[in-house]
């Protein structure tokens, strides 16, 4: 599906948006959360674990390399602007769900399409309406100690997140500072893991 198809959801409501970024915390949030890496074999070599990718480029040199993120997070843009053909047939080929997140949000609907996806034993990808980029904070908070979270460093390359029980507090001081139903995620996120024991 293109950008130019006819959307068959509808508009997300209030209740769908659980968080939004408030201005104070955006030049802290483009701080890398991680050591940047420019090379997928290499950033891969240290990857045990579930693999999350947040974004098209991210996503597609895990594909290229060989070794398809057990959750990928996609929108079909780069710093803004549309991916190349290639890079967008590659990533959306093997489209699993498609979720609505607004820009500078973080929705109900792309955070149960991440646990859900996560829960898999196949690769799953999640097409985003909008954009994926603050997804990449739930899932460090979601994804089983060990694993990673990659996401892309605009100019710089991937950000690589080891998941500790230290960075998921880190991340989860982060999200209580967004405006929103901070609560609510934290209750999706907690029946998750109580499905998963």
């Amino acid at each position: 599906m293109s950008r130019d198809d006819p959307e068959p959801t509808a508009e997300p409501t209030d209740a769908d948006q659980l968080l939004v970024l408030p201005d104070e915390l955006r030049r802290e949030l483009k701080e890398p959360m991680g050591p940047i890496e420019t090379d997928a074999a290499r950033l891969l070599a240290d990857v045990d674990g579930p693999l999350v990718a947040v974004g098209d480029v991210v996503t597609y040199h895990f594909l290229r390399a060989g070794r398809p993120p057990d959750v990928s997070l996609v929108d079909e843009r780069t710093e803004r602007s549309a991916v190349d053909e290639e890079v967008r047939e590659t990533v959306t080929e093997a489209t699993t769900v498609e979720v609505v997140n607004p820009p500078a949000t973080i929705s109900r609907a792309v955070v149960e399409a991440l646990l859900e996806g996560l829960a898999e034993d196949e690769p799953t990808t999640i097409r985003v309406e909008g954009e994926e980029d603050l997804a990449a904070l739930p899932a460090i908070v979601a994804t089983p100690e060990g694993g990673s979270v990659v996401y892309g460093q605009p100019g710089e390359g991937m950000v690589h997140v080891k998941v500790t029980d230290g960075n998921r507090r880190d991340v989860r001081a982060l999200l209580d500072r967004f405006e929103g139903d901070v609560d609510r995620l934290w209750s999706l996120l907690e029946e998750r893991a109580s499905d998963d024991e």
